[in-house]
C-alpha cells in the first residue's frame, strides 16, 4: 500500500522548501504570495537503514525502499475556500491524501513578509483549519440534500444517516475538526467514503531558523502548547538548513549534521511521523535481485501482507517463513538463523511485525 501525504500551510511558511527536501521532483520556491498556480506532486523514498544492513548480509542487485507520494498545495489564506488567493481548487488535490503535514512559519525574516504581517503560528493553524472546515461543510451539505430526499419517504437507513450527518455539520460549524468528534463505528461509516479533510490525521511541522533547530523558540513553544490541547504531534525542523543538507552527498551530510548537532535530517523524522500517524509498518523481502521494503498497516495478518506484494500471494497463501531483522543481524545469515531456530513457520493468523523478513509460500 502506498502512503500519500498532503502538505498544507499559509503562504510563505516554507512548505515547498520542505517538499523539495523530500521529493525527487523540485518545485520553484518564491518570496511572493500566490505566485504558484498548481500543486506540486512528487515521490520520495522512506529512509530505512535496515535495508542497507540486510544488504551487507544478503547482497542483492538493488534495494527498493518504501515510497511516499507527496502533494504540496499552494499556500492558503483566509477565504481560500471561497476563492481568495489562488482559489479553492487545490484543496481537492489533498482530498485523497492519507495524512496531512501542516507546515507552520516559526521564524522571522524581514525579506519574506507574512501575509498577515505578523508571525503567529497558532493563528495560522486556525486559518487553515477554518478553510478545511468550510470545504467539509460544503461536502456534507451536498450529502444531506441527497439523503433528505430518501428520508422523506420513510427510509430508516436514510433517517439514520441524516441524523449523523447533522452531527458532523454541527461539530464543524462550531469550528471543530471531524477528527475530534467521538462517534460509534456505525456512525463513522456514514462519512467513510467522503474523505473529509478535517477527518484526516494531521501533525504540525514548526519551520524554525537554524539557531532554533535544537531548542525551538517562542513560536514553536506556542504550537507545542496548542498541539498538546488537541492531541497532535509536533516536529521542529529548519527548512533552510534541510535544503542545504539535501544538496550534500551522503558522507558530507554526516559531517554537516554532526557540526549542527543533528543525528539525521529532519525530513527523515517527518516521514517516520507520517508513518506512525497511520499505524504503518514495514516488512522486508530478500532475494538475489532485490531487497525490498513493503508498507502495511500495523496488525495485518500474514496473508494480507502477502497481498501487498501481489494479490496471487494472498489468494494462494500457504505459510510464511519469518526471520526477525534483529536475529538476521545477530546471526549473520538466513542459514545461521535457521540453524539457531530463529526461522519460524507461520500460518494465516500470524500478525506481521515491523522489520519481519518474510518468504511467502503459496499455490494458485
Amino acid at each position: 500500500m502506498g502512503l500519500k501525504c498532503g502538505i498544507v500551510g499559509v503562504t510563505n511558511s516554507g512548505k515547498t522548501t520542505l517538499f523539495n527536501c523530500m521529493s525527487n521532483t523540485k518545485a520553484q520556491v518564491t518570496n511572493f504570495a500566490f505566485s504558484t498556480a498548481k500543486s506540486n506532486m512528487g515521490i520520495c523514498d522512506v529512509p530505512d537503514q535496515r535495508l542497507g544492513e540486510i544488504h551487507q548480509i544478503a547482497k542483492a542487485e538493488k534495494l527498493i525502499y518504501a515510497s511516499v507520494e507527496i502533494v504540496d498545495i499552494p499556500g492558503l489564506a483566509k477565504g481560500a475556500s471561497i476563492g481568495e488567493g489562488v482559489g479553492n481548487s487545490f484543496l481537492a488535490d489533498i482530498r485523497l491524501c492519507d495524512t496531512l503535514i501542516h507546515v507552520l512559519r516559526c521564524f522571522d525574516d524581514p525579506n519574506l513578509p507574512h501575509i498577515e504581517t505578523t508571525i503567529n503560528p497558532v493563528r495560522d493553524i486556525e486559518t487553515v483549519d477554518l478553510e478545511l472546515q468550510i470545504k467539509d461543510i460544503e461536502q456534507i451539505d451536498r450529502k444531506i440534500q441527497k439523503v433528505e430526499r430518501v428520508a422523506r419517504v420513510g427510509d430508516k437507513e436514510a433517517r439514520f444517516q441524516l441524523e449523523v450527518l447533522n452531527k458532523y455539520k454541527s461539530h464543524l460549524e462550531n469550528f471543530q475538526n471531524v477528527r475530534t468528534l467521538q462517534l460509534a463505528d456505525n456512525e463513522e461509516k456514514v462519512i467513510e467514503e467522503m474523505s473529509l479533510l478535517t477527518a484526516k490525521p494531521i501533525f504540525f511541522v514548526c519551520n524554525v531558523d537554524e539557531k532554533s533547530v535544537l531548542t525551538g523558540n517562542a513560536y514553536s513553544d506556542a504550537v507545542e502548547a496548542y498541539a498538546k490541547e488537541v492531541g497532535a504531534e509536533v516536529l521542529i525542523i529548519a527548512g533552510k538548513l534541510e535544503s542545504e543538507i539535501a544538496e550534500l552527498e551522503a558522507e558530507d551530510q554526516k559531517m554537516f549534521l554532526e557540526d549542527v548537532g543533528l543525528s539525521e535530517p529532519g525530513v527523515n523524522k517527518l516521514l517516520r511521523t507520517a508513518y506512525n500517524s497511520l499505524n504503518l509498518i514495514s516488512f522486508f523481502t530478500v532475494g538475489k535481485k532485490e531487497i525490498r521494503a513493503w508498507t502495511i498497516k500495523k496488525g495485518m495478518l500474514a496473508p494480507q501482507a502477502a497481498g501487498a506484494i501481489h494479490s496471487d500471494l494472498e489468494r494462494g497463501f500457504i505459510r510464511a517463513e519469518v526471520i526477525k531483522y534483529d536475529d538476521l543481524i545477530t546471526y549473520g545469515s538466513e542459514l545461521d538463523c535457521k540453524n539457531a531456530g530463529k526461522l519460524s513457520v507461520e500460518g494465516k493468523n500470524y500478525e506481521v511485525q515491523d522489520g519481519d523478513i518474510l518468504h511467502i509460500r503459496f499455490n494458485v
